[in-house]
């Protein structure tokens, strides 16, 4: 079942009548996908998602069994790679299940190290550096529970905001602006969309989803995941809290905002992004469409693109095959190698002075920049690549209210973070290798950096 338009459908589209039943069929699972990846609710203190909700829902329900189920899912990950590469059973040749289990030997190796840390945090069994709360209890009992429940839900609710039209209706509509400003289709502007309110890591997923489909090209994917993959303003609403500039949110994100989008600008159009091929995903090439809108007014054109991908969607029985293999390869896939990356990042940061070596160089240059505790604030530049809640915690015991601001600012903006997001690209079919991760984070915080720096001594002095 092709998810592109061809000619014939095109024609058909031009003049003619929208049918109700494709109209219906466009509009009521989109509205339900929006609903829960795009609109933030407030209950009580709490901003969310719809979808957020019901993933906080069920980590209340599972609680403390949250780590054991993480632990037994990495495990059953390591033993079944280990069986299909060992056995090579009936079931595995040809098939989905069989790809996602007969991995390459480095992600075997992953796989085995995340069951292994994992094994060891929860029964408190090896050395600290492993075990302690700070890095391997962060990954376990902090991280784990989060990805298990949220990207749960996010799996399977995802296609009534990507299989029903939205994507088409959207990406019609802003394909122009998004094409001048960002040099990315318009359709990317629903990964921005669903970062910011949502969450990184669903933005990254619907990245690879739709690079997969053939929506985005190469160098498209890439730049949309490392460019508009923001933590959602619920995180941002926590970073603020807990390095004590919840007073300054409104400022504080505002400055987020601006400086995440002049890099969103910027990054793509400098290498390694620029020089990333336009080529699509191999096995289904181009899907896209985005031909001219003819006589048409833009809106009609854009909703006929959506009514015809809607009419064109899979039925339920195959979208939850679909969903039940995406949660299949995020728990036994994606869940081992965050917590083995995830957990080497956070030890060398805690108990390596790696990060302080690194960092030694911008301690002139935050001087330069007018930042009081210089030398304190220089770690939490560069640490976020690790993980994205590190800056804070080395922030927040800083004084100056000018730094700390700088430095909670930074971190969201610097987005490429080794113990999800990168880890997560890494795994992803999108072709980004750990060099070029490493190389969009130092030009994301070069680019970031003085306009944080600039509006912090403009906002607060």
């Amino acid at each position: 079942m092709s998810s592109s338009l061809d000619s014939s459908d095109n024609i058909a589209l031009e003049g003619a009548p929208l049918s109700r039943h494709g109209l219906i069929k466009f509009l009521v699972p989109s509205l339900i996908g929006v609903l829960l990846f795009l609109v933030p609710f407030s209950v009580g203190d709490t901003i969310n998602i719809g979808m957020g909700f019901a993933a906080d829902g069920l980590k209340a329900l599972l609680g403390e069994a949250l780590p054991a189920i993480a632990t037994l899912v990495l495990c059953l990950s390591f033993v079944l790679t280990l069986y299909v590469k060992a056995a090579r059973p009936s079931w595995a040749q040809g098939s989905a299940l069989g790809e996602l289990f007969d991995v390459a030997p480095l992600w075997t190796v992953m796989r085995g190290l995340g069951a292994l840390f994992a094994l060891m945090t929860y029964f408190q069994v090896g050395p600290e550096f492993v075990t302690a709360a700070f890095t391997g209890g962060v990954m376990l009992n902090d991280l784990a529970p989060v990805l298990l429940t949220f990207f749960f839900f996010a799996a399977i609710l995802l296609p009534f905001l990507v299989d029903f039209g939205f994507m088409e209706f959207i990406g019609s509509l802003l394909r122009t602006p998004f094409r001048w400003i960002f040099g990315l289709p318009g359709r990317s502007a629903i990964d921005a969309t669903a970062s910011w309110m949502g969450s990184g890591t669903v933005g990254v997923l619907i990245t690879t989803q739709q690079y997969e489909k053939g929506f985005y090209n190469c160098r498209e994917a890439a730049a949309i995941a490392t460019n508009f993959s923001i933590v959602s303003i619920a995180f941002a609403i926590l970073v603020t809290s807990f390095i004590g500039i919840n007073h300054l949110f409104v400022p504080f994100y505002l400055t987020v905002v601006v400086a995440g989008l002049v890099a969103a600008v910027i990054v793509p159009r400098l290498p390694p992004l620029s020089l990333k091929p336009n080529t699509y995903y191999e096995p289904v090439g181009c899907q896209l469409q985005e031909e001219r809108t003819g006589d048409q007014g833009l809106l009609r054109y854009s909703l006929g693109m959506a009514v015809a991908r809607a009419e064109k969607a899979p039925g339920p029985r195959q979208l939850m095959r679909i969903a039940l293999f995406n949660v299949a390869d995020i728990f036994f896939g994606l869940l081992p190698l965050v917590i083995a990356i995830g957990t080497v990042a956070l030890i060398l940061a805690e108990f390596t002075p790696l990060f302080t070596w690194l960092s030694m160089p911008m301690v002139p240059v935050l001087e330069w920049m007018g930042l009081p505790e210089a030398e304190a604030a220089a770690p939490a530049t560069l640490v976020g690549f690790a993980d994205m809640f590190l800056p804070a915690v080395l922030g927040s015991n800083i004084e100056s209210e000018l730094t700390r601001f700088v430095i909670a600012c930074l971190s969201l903006t610097q987005l490429v973070y080794m113990s999800e997001i990168g880890a997560l690209l890494l795994k992803s079919k999108i072709p980004l290798k750990l060099w070029e991760l490493v190389a969009i984070f130092l030009i994301r915080t070069a680019i970031t950096l003085p306009i944080i720096v600039v509006m912090a001594h403009w906002l607060v002095g």
